[in-house]
């Protein structure tokens, strides 16, 4: 198979309130907006995040209602600290400090208007210990 694009997605109930919260709080610019989907662009072409109305034909029977359960989204950013402190100040619930882990990120947790998680990361060094362990220094 050769990949032209990827586009992980979410079933959600409100479609209109989650392309106003990812368009507001993560500044994504939406590429196709209907009143059952929303898809946004993430930067380079092809690449792009959407949401379906939950219950819509378009999903498979037996598929479309379910929860998003242990579903989360990773965003890579260039100063997670500044991120955090922005996100809070409008008001987005963070559910984990932010937090530098031995394996290179600095990130946090933050739930979007449907409850998805999301982390937010930003690439640090990993620490010396970390890559002896594991086989990388």
């Amino acid at each position: 198979m050769k990949i032209k694009g990827f586009g992980p997605g979410a079933l959600v109930d409100d479609i209109a309130a989650t392309s106003q919260w990812y368009q507001r709080h993560l500044g994504l610019k939406v590429t196709v907006e209907l009143d059952w989907f929303v898809s946004f662009n993430l930067g380079p072409e092809q690449f792009e995040l959407s949401f379906v109305r939950r219950g819509h034909e378009s999903v498979p029977d037996g598929y479309r209602t379910q929860d998003p359960a242990g579903l989360m989204f990773g965003f890579m950013v260039e100063d997670a600290a500044a991120e955090q402190a922005r996100l809070k100040e409008e008001g987005v619930k963070i559910v984990q400090e932010l937090k530098d882990e031995e394996y290179g990120q600095r990130h946090f947790y933050a739930l979007d208007c449907n409850g998805l998680l999301l982390d937010i990361i930003e690439l640090i060094p990993p620490s010396p210990e970390w890559l002896a362990a594991n086989g990388f220094a």
